[in-house]
């Protein structure tokens, strides 16, 4: 009993375990198995209706969407607008369908390649016409892809299709083309910038200061002569010291260090210049300068003997600015033996001449109020002659100009012959001598008047005006003959010297003519008497400058702020000048200036105070200064100007003058004239 109870009770639990079995069974074929056929029945599925796709699209030519498409375009026409789905089928339209593979291609790098492969079809029943088929491949190895043909794929395509795809392509051939002309305009750009900015570089300049050169390679390029000089000054220091001190082998070990550095700096201003024994004459200096600071080195006596050497290097600094300021104005106040020489064979000359040649044709013009009349005072022939070639060379008819020359009995015969020899075009010229103005007197004129008293004479050439180089040598600048010369002054009688014109333009001896002046005598001055170009900054050149506003005359009449203006291009209505009785206006203010307390010396001061607000400002461009003293003139400032002037002690003619400027004068003068070649008188 026992024995099968205990049978029955293990059978009973083998069918427990095999009747538990059968449940995992039947999940997993349904968890595992089943999905699998599913699947796979779906690829056999899918690659049969592909198939069936495919060729029903060989055969109508057609695309259709299955099921998944369908569902992906509701998704899609939910998010985007209807102008980007049109963008996205006319791009699968022309592309094929959107995927990663046609991304890429439409983004080719720089290892890819196009080549274009035409095939032609056979003329037949159908006449289609010829296809371009373009094949994309990479210069890498080929893959297993590479072997797969376009062919099946654009066998398809259509005649709008090849016509967009040939458009696309000379569209970006097109911008290939533009994006290549930019770079080489660019390029051009690039180097005629940098011609022009080798252009500006003066090469003495680069001779001297060349970055090749060795002292470029240190930022401190004079560190070792700045040192050499510094060791220099402690020795001399040093040599006083020691001299005090009765150090007789110091002193004279000193003396020959400060020869030995004095010869190997000489005028070197860079380390490069110096002598190779340089380094030697430093150590050896150094070795010296060490000893005598421990033999002789007193902190109160050492800063004593800096300090005198200072005050005595200023005074010599102070002495040679008075030597420069000598030197400059006595060389613009000298006239050149070239000059000199072509005025005495051009007087020598004209003195020869019968009467009836030294007449000039067209007198009868020179009261015809239908041209355009300019008044030149001067006493240099050759200034003179550029000022009225120039005008002529830039003037639209030479016939409607004339020139009213003044000058001195000195250079009366001079500037008279020049002009007979050389007229100028169509233009009638006068020439007539200051001196021969029987009205222009003392009794009159009250330059005239002062210059005869014996305190004018006494002022300007006698009393604190020594002349050695030494001296201050300021005071010669009021000895300027200029300023002394009536010829400066006859600007203020214009009327009384040309009493039948009705306006004139008067023009200085240092002045070029660039273009033409015809237009300057139809400027409205606004009913004032002069019309002149400002010269004015935002503190310079104002009446303060000029004029003594401590005197009570000065500061009760004129605003010392008022803007300056400049002489030498000036054009006069005569008719309000003779109503404003301009030269009475003159002649009151140099009557109390008698004892200079109001000015100094020169013809602008009085014509400030005689045109105050009587003066038109005219543009810039009409009348550009400083070409006889400023440096820095923008060139193309220059070249706009209708005149230039060489205002300045810095004349052109002069050899002080600047030679950058130099150019805009000789351009008008032919040296190849006997006169001139004769008198060595070259550019």
């Amino acid at each position: 009993m026992a024995l099968k109870r205990g049978f029955s009770i293990s059978g009973l639990n083998k069918n427990r375990r095999g009747g538990s079995r059968l449940p995992i069974v039947v999940v997993i074929f349904f968890c595992v198995l089943s999905p699998l056929m599913f699947f796979v029945g779906r690829g056999l599925y899918k690659t049969s209706s592909s198939t069936d796709q495919n060729l029903n699209a060989v055969g109508s030519g057609k695309q259709h969407l299955n099921w998944r498409e369908r569902l992906a375009l509701q998704h899609v026409k939910s998010i985007f607008s209807e102008e980007v789905i049109d963008v996205i089928r006319s791009s699968t339209a022309d592309l094929g369908p959107l995927s990663l593979d046609s991304f890429r291609k439409n983004n080719l790098s720089a290892s890819w390649k196009v080549i274009g492969v035409d095939t032609s079809v056979k003329d037949n029943a159908a006449s289609e016409p010829n296809q371009t088929a373009t094949v994309v491949k990479q210069e890498a190895p080929k893959g297993k892809d590479d072997n797969i043909s376009d062919d099946d794929s654009q066998s398809g395509d259509t005649p709008a299709k090849l016509a967009r795809r040939q458009l696309r392509e000379k569209r970006r051939e097109k911008r290939a083309a533009e994006l290549l002309r930019q770079d080489d305009e660019a390029i051009a750009r690039l180097e005629s910038a940098i011609i022009e900015r080798s252009k500006l570089v003066d090469g003495a300049v680069l001779g001297k200061y060349s970055i090749w050169r060795k002292e470029m390679d240190n930022e401190n390029s004079d560190s070792t002569v700045r040192l050499m000089r510094d060791q220099m000054i402690m020795a001399r220091v040093y040599l006083s010291i020691a001299k005090m001190k009765s150090k007789l082998n110091l002193l004279q070990e000193l003396q020959t260090r400060i020869k030995e550095s004095q010869r190997v700096l000489g005028d070197s201003s860079a380390d490069s210049d110096l002598h190779p024994s340089a380094p030697e004459k430093i150590k050896a200096m150094g070795q010296v300068l060490s000893k005598a600071r421990e033999q002789l080195y007193d902190c109160k006596l050492v800063t004593g003997k800096l300090r005198a050497m200072l005050q005595t290097a200023d005074e010599q600094v102070r002495s040679l600015k008075k030597q420069s300021t000598f030197l400059s104005q006595l060389a613009a106040k000298t006239v050149p033996n070239g000059i000199h020489c072509l005025s005495m064979r051009l007087t020598i000359d004209y003195y020869l001449l019968p009467l009836e040649k030294r007449k000039f044709p067209r007198s009868e013009n020179l009261e015809n109020p239908n041209l355009y009349h300019y008044a030149l005072f001067s006493d240099n022939v050759l200034a003179a002659s550029v000022v009225v070639n120039s005008t002529i060379m830039n003037a639209k008819d030479s016939s409607k100009h004339g020139f009213h020359l003044v000058t001195d009995k000195l250079n009366f015969g001079a500037m008279n012959m020049w002009f007979l020899l050389n007229p100028p075009g169509k233009a009638t010229i006068h020439v007539e001598n200051v001196d021969e103005f029987k009205w222009l007197n003392s009794s009159y004129c009250p330059v005239l008047r002062q210059l005869e008293s014996a305190a004018m004479k006494e002022y300007y050439f006698k009393a604190n005006h020594p002349t050695s180089l030494s001296s201050g040598s300021s005071n010669l600048k009021y000895r300027n003959p200029k300023y002394l010369s009536m010829l400066n002054h006859l600007r203020f009688y214009l009327p009384e010297v040309y009493p039948k014109l009705d306006k004139i333009l008067f023009l200085d001896d240092d002045i070029v003519v660039q273009k033409d002046l015809t237009k300057l005598w139809s400027v409205d001055l606004h009913g004032k008497v002069n019309g002149a170009v400002e010269t004015c900054g935002e503190s310079f050149h104002r009446f303060d400058k000029y004029l003594n506003f401590s005197n009570p005359h000065i500061a009760r009449h004129f605003d010392p702020n008022a803007c300056g203006w400049a002489y030498g291009m000036n054009i006069f209505d005569l008719k309000v000048w003779k109503k404003k009785d301009i030269t009475g206006i003159y002649h009151k203010w140099q009557n109390m200036n008698e004892d200079r307390e109001l000015w100094k010396l020169g013809t602008l001061p009085p014509g400030l105070i005689t045109f105050y607000n009587l003066t038109n400002p005219l543009e810039k461009t009409w009348h550009v200064l400083g070409l006889g003293y400023n440096p820095s003139i923008d060139r193309a400032e220059i070249e706009s100007a209708s005149v230039v002037h060489y205002n300045g002690n810095m004349k052109p003619w002069l050899e002080l003058a600047m030679t950058k400027y130099r150019p805009y004068w000789t351009k008008y003068i032919k040296y190849d004239h006997p006169y001139l070649r004769s008198c060595n008188l070259s550019e």
